[in-house]
């Protein structure tokens, strides 16, 4: 550590009440703009000076900063050890034996800081839980590249490695400096786009207007003003941890006077502890984040409706997402996004055989890593494991109860959909302040000294409906779902039918219509012309000349005929008519 360092944190710590290594870590967050600032100034022709920049800020952090010799043992055993795995060993056991290296690694550190139990100081464990997920990630995608392609999903033919990196940018890698000690975590093939700069390559066809703007030869868009927005706002964050902690702490629901308040009262309590709690997460993760989008590593691509430049792709939390979830989905994607990618893709999915879909046990399995990988604390297993439980009984609400509350083709919700998700909201949120409580409070007496304090609400509704979906209840459900879905298409159909119908009775009206048009037609053409021929002259004559034909035939055969001359005849008609014709 470097000399006298600590003189200002300690100043400042005897200010905030904060211990000496939290303003540190805190100082190290925001150090790290200026110098991801430098980082992405560096040419990008020379990725090597890149790597060695990262190496080196990381190493000041580790020793000069927070004086953590071991810290660099630790990481170099965890890294090395991987790459060894990645390299030497093939086969499906790969990516599982280092899982199990990194983890079984961490676990060590893991009950060491609880023996210390020296929670305000900072140790390497935050940044091991990091590495865990890049270096795990590592070895999946190591293993994915050895495959067919035809084998492999999309995701995995994104990711995968057909060849180890360089020593050098496995490094690099390893010790992305603004991403160190709290995340967000990234896979291998982010880095190796970044650091070539191809993340940033313009799509074909792509409006030279609506590309990003850079500075001089760089590649890298600029990004000082979405970055500037995730400092301010974590630190926002961060101020209201330290005015929301004072009020809801664990001190606060394991004593006495915590007893005084009512039933519901006292949930409020639980929730505003998670709230007070989760305030601390949005702050460490957006100034993180910040960080990273700095360095241009946030970049995902042009928005093309709009053209502007998207900086989401490290993002870890969503907090409104978060406050306002209405399920279990919602509430858990929208919390350390980048975690929950990392338990989905190299946990939950790679326990599930292939052509199945995941069902309860890998949700327990991945429930059950994700603690593991938080520590040993008994809280957290309680806190994992009833969510898997949790979830289970949400997915049951959404699949057999949800659908009543929307059109029989799912595609619309009936009015009264509006009632069911302001319940699920406030069902969502009790829930989880109850299951998230002894994450907090760590210890199993403290645990499940609150829940027995609100009757271990959570768990009496999780056991209540599991029985319930167990029960006769579920097949009468399927059978109720079924039977609207059959009366719907039933419904649908006879709709077709008779908008069939009335398209085929306008068709013969149509006809119809068109027939009296042209009968009223001839008729209005017979009374124009007075009853008569166009050219009633020519007429009798072609009449009066056939029968002339016909009176000289007779005359051949013999038979004697009087008849009037054409024009006697003519004369006879015109008198009759009134008229010359």
């Amino acid at each position: 550590m470097l000399p006298n360092i600590n003189i200002p944190f300690e100043y400042a710590a005897s200010l905030t009440g904060a211990s000496v290594d939290e303003l540190k870590l805190i100082f190290s967050f925001l150090l790290s703009y200026p110098l991801a600032g430098l980082l992405k100034r560096i040419p990008d022709a020379r990725p090597y000076q890149k790597n060695l920049f990262i190496i080196a800020v990381s190493l000041f952090y580790l020793v000069g900063l927070f004086d953590l010799w071991s810290g660099i043992r630790t990481i170099l055993i965890s890294s090395s050890g991987t790459y060894i795995i990645a390299k030497y060993l093939d086969g499906p056991w790969m990516p599982w034996i280092g899982f199990i290296f990194v983890m079984g690694h961490m676990s060590i550190n893991h009950i060491y800081r609880q023996l210390a139990n020296t929670p305000d100081q900072v140790d390497v464990t935050g940044a091991q839980m990091v590495l865990v997920m890049k270096l795990t990630a590592f070895c999946w995608n190591v293993y994915d590249g050895r495959l067919r392609q035809d084998d492999l999903a999309d995701f995995q033919k994104e990711r995968a490695l057909p060849e180890l990196p360089s020593l050098l940018d496995f490094a690099g890698y390893v010790l992305f400096f603004p991403s160190l000690f709290a995340g967000p975590s990234f896979d291998y093939v982010d880095y190796r786009r970044w650091i070539e700069t191809t993340m940033f390559d313009v799509p074909p066809g792509t409006d030279p207007q609506k590309s990003p703007r850079t500075r001089k030869q760089r590649k890298i868009p600029r990004s000082a003003t979405p970055a500037t927005v995730k400092a301010v706002t974590g630190l926002i964050w961060i101020f209201l941890f330290l005015k929301f902690s004072a009020w809801y702490n664990t001190d606060f629901v394991i004593g006495d006077d915590f007893m005084k308040y009512s039933f519901l009262r006292r949930i409020w309590i639980l929730y505003m502890l998670g709230f007070a709690t989760r305030l601390k997460y949005y702050g460490v993760w957006y100034l993180t984040e910040g960080a990273c989008i700095l360095s241009g590593l946030g970049y995902k691509g042009i928005d093309t409706k709009t053209g502007r430049v998207q900086w989401s792709r490290l993002e870890n939390v969503n907090p409104w997402g978060m406050e306002t979830a209405q399920n279990t989905r919602a509430y858990l994607e929208n919390w350390n996004k980048n975690t929950n990618n990392w338990l989905r893709n190299y946990m939950y999915l790679r326990v599930t055989p292939k052509g199945k879909k995941p069902g309860f046990r890998a949700s327990l399995a991945t429930f059950a890593t994700s603690a593991l990988w938080h520590g040993f604390y008994p809280g957290y297993y309680l806190s994992f494991v009833l969510a898997a439980f949790l979830q289970t009984v949400a997915k049951n609400f959404r699949r057999y109860i949800r659908p009543f509350f929307l059109t029989p083709d799912g595609q619309r919700p009936t009015p009264h959909k509006i009632y069911y998700d302001i319940l699920s909201f406030f069902v969502t949120q009790a829930a989880f302040c109850f299951t998230t409580g002894p994450f907090v409070l760590l210890t199993l007496p403290s645990s499940l000294l609150v829940w027995s304090r609100v009757y271990f609400y959570a768990v009496v509704g999780v056991a209540a409906s599991m029985a319930f979906f167990a029960s006769p209840a579920k097949p009468w459900l399927i059978q109720q779902l079924n039977a609207r879905s059959i009366t719907a298409k039933a419904e649908q159909a006879k709709q077709q039918q008779q908008q069939q119908q009335q398209q085929q009775a306008q068709a013969q009206q149509q006809q119809q219509q068109r027939r009296s048009i042209s009968r009223e037609s001839t008729l209005e053409d017979a009374i124009m012309g007075g009853g008569l021929p166009s050219d009633p002259g020519g007429e009798l004559d072609d009449v009066v000349r056939e029968i002339k034909d016909e009176v000289e035939a007779m005359r051949q055969k013999g038979v004697s005929v009087n008849v009037p001359t054409g024009q006697d005849m003519k004369a006879a008609v015109e008198e009759k008519l009134g008229k010359r014709l």
